[in-house]
């Protein structure tokens, strides 16, 4: 934060998340549901603004000061929900991670039958800087699909698509190799939608019977095994980070 932004107050919603505690969607239900006290004022809003002397407290525990913004590389096998708690009792990431990882906040989500890199971080607020499609870094993502789609089908997806009056944006896509009835496609994306790759392929005829993303933004899946991390080294983040800053998307080619 700036000077100007210390000496006027940082929203409560912010404070939390950079804390590493949870997301600004979190921290705001938190709030609502009376769990955040600040100066023994329990808060209603997440609009308030906190100064660096507040006495902050969740669930009556006073917070930590802002962690430093650390990032991982996590390989996401097959089989695990990304959420702290699934109402089904589904197996989730958080249950199966290393034991040496502070509290994290995963940069977006992979679905259950997803695999591949998944950015876990401490701070909430990066989580939410890295998930805007306004950042415009590419998701990339090697698909197994049953048949063998058609070249052109693939090349119009460039242009974006409606399925169902959802609106997807541009998305590249091209066949890397095919082998008996399956097809592995490498597909590019920017904005991530809820199970986008899957809608779009069953759309073009073809199911998806293996997703795996391979890289998001600038970092690589690589050689970390499934269920494995990777830290991202400081210096490494600070340079990457500066890239990530909104702004308008890339044109694809």
């Amino acid at each position: 934060m700036s000077d100007a932004e210390i000496e006027k107050g940082e929203r409560i919603a912010k404070r939390l998340a950079r804390a590493g505690l949870c997301s600004r969607r979190d921290a705001e239900r938190w709030i609502a549901e009376g769990r955040v006290v600040v100066n023994g004022h329990k808060l209603d809003t997440p609009a308030f603004l906190v100064n660096a002397g507040d006495d902050i407290r969740v669930d009556g525990k006073p917070i930590a000061g802002a962690a430093k913004t650390r990032l991982w590389l996590y390989h996401k096998p097959r089989g695990l929900m990304t959420t702290h708690k699934d109402p089904q009792g589904r197996p989730t990431v958080f249950d199966n991670l290393p034991a040496e990882l502070p509290r994290v906040i995963s940069v977006g989500r992979l679905d259950f039958n997803s695999e591949g890199l998944l950015l876990l971080t401490n701070d909430g607020e990066l989580a939410r800087r890295l998930e805007l499609p306004s950042t415009g870094w590419l998701r990339r993502y090697r698909v197994r699909v049953n048949g063998l789609p058609h070249k052109q089908h693939l090349a119009e997806l460039a242009q974006g698509i409606t399925i169902e009056d959802v609106a997807y944006g541009p998305i590249t896509a091209s066949v890397e190799r095919s082998q008996g009835d399956n097809s592995w496609l490498v597909v590019g994306l920017r904005e991530g939608k809820n199970r986008e790759v899957r809608r779009v392929m069953e759309h073009l005829g073809h199911q998806v019977s293996r997703l795996i993303r391979v890289a998001y933004g600038p970092f690589q899946l690589g050689t970390i095994e499934p269920g494995k991390v990777k830290e991202v080294p400081g210096k490494v983040l600070q340079e990457q980070l500066g890239s990530a800053k909104p702004k308008a998307a890339p044109k694809q080619s």
